[in-house]
């Protein structure tokens, strides 16, 4: 079985707590896009890990973990992500992580050039993490990057570097007035972090594609959300990747392969991290008590998100883009502390009222339709049958599988591995 666990909305929806619960009945779990820009946080016992680039499978010893072809990776965050997770007793071999030699490498010169465009645009800014992810993706495309595989041959690679260099520095020092990246001092930060990896670096779509020749069963794990993808996401308040399921088996190596089974991951209510349209967006009180009761921090930058309340438009769209097949609700248990529970049902455009989703140009001026469906006010942590939940609960979970039109199979109550609801085949 192929399956992709995607994001619905805006990313942060729970997708890693979700691959590392549905990563025991897979062999191997492949992450297919994105950098260190985002993060999957999963809580195992009583520890919780943060995760940015590697997959979510890396915390179960039996599954091998590859890092895909679409990915952009900054070996020296991943470098210290690996650490962390072996001084917490996470076991990390070739065995269990592989690299893709055709993964894309973000350099110091990507971040530096992020920083510089965010302080230039100032309050136009794009809400980026600041972490080189629209750099690197953009010389990726113009053919000047630096690929995991370039790491085998040193010698070519101070050559190749040289050339890129000199011409990224017509940027940083022309266009920024920065004082530009000197190709001796990038060198050696690939060879400081680069060696180190060398072990794990392997062709991935080989590995892959043999994989499921073989009959294994593989998890493709995405970063973000569909509403930010590229192309069909809030653009240009997006990420420069594609985010969506339809990409998991090109980006991680093995573009001729189809999936099985697309696990669409959304919150019981609505949360964002940075700028652009949030249209159903709530502020003051209530805003502050559901951001504190989901404890809506990034896991990436720590940055409070944007919260509200479903967003039946938006979720009904990205299930459409993600092909969702089921769906996996998270936080259920996050508004037990409410006695009627905010859904923006529909959307008020130019006075019109619309249950569309619309272009992104357009979002900026639509308003939220708000409605409120009863609340359950108690505790369902300690729920694990459907029959168990509250029946304001039930009817909750009902509504939204009816509005965004996708079966509801899972039900989170909780961070933990066990704090799940399966509805069942």
């Amino acid at each position: 079985m192929l399956t992709a666990v995607v994001g619905i909305n805006w990313g942060d929806e729970g997708k890693g707590r979700m691959v590392d619960l549905l990563g025991s009945g897979y062999d191997i779990v492949a992450r297919y896009q994105g950098g260190n820009n985002a993060g999957h946080t999963v809580v195992v016992g009583d520890k919780k890990y943060i995760l940015n680039l590697l997959p979510s499978g890396i915390l179960r010893p039996d599954t091998v973990n590859v890092m895909g072809t679409g990915m952009v990776i900054d070996i020296a965050h991943l470098c210290g992500e690996i650490g962390r997770l072996r001084d917490a007793g996470v076991q990390i071999t070739p065995q269990n992580l592989r690299i893709s030699d055709r993964a894309t490498i973000c350099l110091p010169y990507h971040v530096r050039l992020d920083v510089l465009e965010e302080e230039r645009l100032a309050d136009r800014k794009f809400g980026s993490t600041r972490r080189g992810i629209a750099p690197v993706y953009s010389d990726k495309y113009m053919k000047k990057g630096i690929r995991m595989g370039d790491l085998f041959d040193f010698a070519a690679l101070e050559a190749k570097l040289a050339d890129i260099v000199d011409w990224k520095n017509l940027i940083l020092k022309n266009g920024y007035g920065d004082s530009g990246a000197n190709a001796g001092e990038i060198l050696e930060w690939l060879r400081t972090y680069g060696e180190p990896l060398i072990p794990y670096i392997c062709d991935t779509s080989e590995f892959l594609s043999d994989a499921a020749d073989s009959g294994k069963n593989i998890l493709f794990e995405a970063q973000l959300g569909a509403l930010r993808d590229i192309d069909f996401g809030i653009y240009p308040y997006t990420s420069s990747s594609t985010t969506l399921a339809s990409f998991a088996t090109t980006g991680a190596g093995i573009p001729g392969k189809k999936l099985g089974l697309t696990v669409g991951i959304m919150k019981a209510y609505s949360s964002c991290v940075g700028e652009g349209p949030f249209v159903c967006e709530l502020f003051g009180e209530e805003g502050d008590r559901l951001r504190e009761a989901g404890g809506e921090y990034g896991a990436a930058t720590g940055r409070p998100r944007r919260v509200g309340g479903f967003d039946v438009p938006a979720s009904r769209y990205g299930v459409k883009m993600q092909g969702a097949d089921e769906i996996a609700l998270t936080k259920l248990d996050v508004l037990s502390y409410l006695d009627k529970i905010p859904v923006c049902t529909a959307y008020e455009l130019d006075g019109v009222r619309t249950e569309s989703f619309p272009a992104p140009q357009k979002l900026g001026s639509a308003r939220p339709v708000y409605e409120y469906l009863p609340g359950w006010s108690c505790d369902i942590s300690g729920c694990r049958k459907l029959s168990e939940l509250p029946a304001e609960a039930r009817s909750y979970v009902d509504f939204i599988s009816g509005a965004v039109g996708c079966r509801i199979r899972y039900i989170s109550v909780g961070a933990e591995r066990d704090a799940i609801i399966d509805l069942g085949e």
